[in-house]
């Protein structure tokens, strides 16, 4: 070039610039219009390369031009000839496959440098064949075209059907009038080594349409025409090692079926059935599908007798088709396996079912942000605690990642061992706290802990900058729980605060996350009233006397989300308070004497028969003996004894000695040491919970 390149080329509709770029041939010297082209394109001030030294190839997209790229060579250099056309027009029209779109609105077209061509208008397009109308490819344009075409739509595939789909719909019956696609079984993926013999199985055919022949399908069936590719040929083949198969697919390269290696290598594939599909001459050729690193099938392309025979640039349009289907098969096969690690890894990482702790109904829900996103940090827990508490947990984790999914684990674990020492919520949430820090200076998590009590139908929540909990009253009524904020987990050195509220039996309490009431459309705030308003008017569809079912809650709470809001992940869990009637308690302060296991023994015996109870009686004096002896041992202060009667009869005795009792095997000459071993054989569940001020231990019998 003799001067410098304009950054900006105004392309009149009529000028011979926009001619060249509507035919979206590639042209070369001698040509008239190349030169009004270019002095469109470039100026007068450049100079182009002098005789056969210079090409201009349109760049066309899926919707049109999207621009223009010009190739020079110096004088010293051989000139371009027709094996260099072709092989920018391939390049030009994957080049077009990386370049955006314009708005098509604009008034005059310009062609940018490093920019995008706006697509003509619908008028100046050519109008597509119908789908089922073969259209025979005689010229070198018309094959590149087609292959920009066919790659684009290959290329929009995500996973292994929507590739293969691709193939055959781009390629039926423009290219071939059936087709046939063989993938290895099992897929290998990644770097896999495959084990065992190679064997092909068909994966998915197609063939053009045809109308009624004369004479029916078979007898009894009305439907005319041939009869399906895959009813004709076997469904699974196992290649030789030494078979002409696997010499042709070692070879790697298209091939026409009536060359020697692949005519004996039909039968292999195709099995005894496929004798009435095999072609004379060059109107089948087989292309095998080679990844990454190994080959992963094979294609075999069909013409019928009334078609052109395939010609001898087929096979290399053949062999691009065949490469891009294989590379995104493998793609595909790599990101399903992906795909599926993240979702058992988060999975994993939630509850597998929820608890049925006593006097609450629990009910859950887990959406990820999208199906490309399915890993993310979203969590919700129920952790059941001593006394029939439950304790009630969401929490968010920045990020989609697996490093998101890896921390949100880590906290949930935490969380879970946390609760399990009895810890108040606040306590919790600065363990927690401290916790993220550990795992890093940006590992930043909002959390919401409750603790719900339904003895005495209060719950107690602590939050670390999440969202807040929803509350469902029984008339009806939602409200928003004023619970103070707090700093989320990881910032460090904040204090959280914790409000014990009522918990009346019949409400209703939703956790959840921003995911829910936050989008790119909405804010926080209206999405948190969205969600109160919806609440009430589901509750309202019931009426104030029974509150809503509460799975299809949480089901009528997700519709309320709209195409537009899920930019995040969702985690919901809500908790139906039922608690439990005082007349179904009985509590008592015993002190630490010889004659306080006959006193447990009397209390238990009265509450019992004024429950109705006697026929549990026996086993129930009998444990509560053992359990308060052992307790009697080692407690220095007052130890509480308290019976609940629910589904099941359930015991509760503490004492302020941190060390758990451990479930031995006495010997013969023990006086002692088989209070444990009567109450694990004969209660229906046992187990004891070390607290911050002692421990307790429980059992529980079924109800006569």
């Amino acid at each position: 070039m003799s001067g410098p390149v304009p950054a900006h080329a105004s392309v009149p509709q009529s000028g011979a610039l926009a001619e060249v770029l509507r035919t979206g041939e590639t042209l070369s010297r001698p040509s008239a219009a190349l030169d009004d082209a270019l002095l469109e394109l470039l100026g007068p001030a450049p100079g182009a390369a002098e005789g056969n030294r210079v090409l201009l190839a349109p760049l066309t997209g899926t919707r049109g031009v999207l621009g223009a790229a010009v190739f020079l060579r110096r004088s010293d250099r051989d000139a371009f000839d027709a094996a260099d056309l072709r092989t920018v027009g391939q390049l030009s029209t994957h080049v077009a496959l990386g370049v955006s779109e314009a708005p098509a609105d604009e008034p005059r077209t310009t062609v940018r440098a490093r920019g995008a061509l706006p697509p003509p208008a619908a008028a100046e397009l050519p109008s597509p064949a119908p789908a089922s109308t073969p259209m025979p490819m005689r010229q070198d344009g018309d094959r590149l075209r087609f292959a920009g075409a066919a790659t684009r739509r290959i290329a929009r595939g995500l996973d292994l059907d929507e590739i293969v789909t691709g193939l055959c719909r781009a390629t039926v019956p423009t290219f071939s009038d059936g087709i046939l696609v063989y993938l290895r079984e099992p897929l290998p993926v990644g770097d896999e080594r495959p084990t065992g013999p190679l064997v092909l199985r068909l994966h998915r055919t197609d063939r053009i349409p045809h109308e009624a022949h004369d004479g029916v399908r078979a007898e009894g069936d009305p439907r005319g025409g041939p009869p399906a590719l895959d009813e004709l040929v076997a469904e699974r083949c196992t290649v030789p090692p030494e078979g002409a198969l696997a010499e042709v697919l070692r070879g790697v390269r298209p091939v026409f079926t009536e060359a020697p290696a692949a005519r004996d290598a039909l039968p292999e594939l195709l099995g005894e059935g496929g004798e009435s599909i095999r072609p004379d001459g060059q109107r089948a050729i087989l292309a095998p599908l080679r990844g990454r690193r190994r080959v992963i099938g094979a294609v075999l392309f069909l013409r019928a007798p009334e078609r052109p025979a395939f010609e001898p640039n087929d096979l290399l349009l053949a062999a691009q088709l065949a490469t891009h289907s294989a590379l995104g098969i493998d793609k595909a096969a790599l990101y399903g396996r992906e795909a599926y690690i993240a979702d058992e890894l988060q999975r994993a990482m939630l509850p597998e079912t929820l608890p049925r702790p006593t006097g609450v109904r629990l009910a859950s829900r887990y959406l990820p942000a999208a199906e490309t996103a399915r890993v993310g940090g979203d969590w919700y827990d129920a952790i059941p605690l001593t006394g029939s508490r439950v304790a009630l947990v969401v929490g968010d984790v920045m990020g989609h990642s697996m490093t998101s999914a890896a921390i949100m684990g880590q906290l949930r674990t935490t969380a879970q061992t946390l609760a399990g020492l009895d810890m108040p919520p606040q306590e919790v949430l600065h363990h927690l706290d401290e916790q993220a820090q550990r795992l890093g200076t940006d590992r930043m998590a909002t959390c919401v802990y409750a603790v719900y009590d339904p003895v005495s139908h209060r719950i107690t929540i602590a939050n670390a900058g999440h969202p807040p909990p929803l509350l469902l009253h029984p008339g009806g009524r939602a409200e928003v729980l004023r619970v103070p904020p707090g700093a989320p987990i990881g910032v460090g050195g904040v204090p959280f605060e914790a409000i014990e509220l009522d918990a009346p039996a019949g409400a209703t309490l939703l956790l959840y996350t921003d995911g829910l009431v936050e989008s790119r459309i909405r804010d926080v705030w209206s999405g948190m009233e969205q969600l109160r308003e919806r609440l009430s008017a589901t509750a309202k569809l019931t009426g104030p006397d029974r509150p809503p079912p509460l799975e299809a809650l949480c089901d009528d709470v997700l519709d309320m989300l709209g195409p537009g809001d899920r930019d995040d992940d969702i985690a919901l869990l809500a908790a139906r308070f039922e608690g439990i009637a005082p007349s179904d308690v009985a509590y008592w302060f015993l002190e630490p004497s010889d004659a306080t296991p006959a006193r447990a023994r009397r209390l238990v015996r009265r509450t019992l028969s004024r429950w109705g109870l006697e026929d549990a009686s026996d086993t129930a004096e009998l444990l509560v003996s053992e359990v308060v002896t052992n307790a009697v041992r080692y407690a220095s202060r007052p130890l509480t004894l308290r019976l609940l009667r629910t589904d099941v009869l359930r015991c509760e005795v503490t004492d302020d000695e941190p060390r758990l009792p451990v479930l031995g095997q006495a010997r013969a000459t023990d006086e002692s040491g088989r209070g444990l071993y009567l109450v694990n054989r004969m209660a229906r569940r046992w187990g004891a919970t070390r607290l911050s001020s002692g421990k307790v231990v429980w059992f529980e019998l079924d109800r006569p």
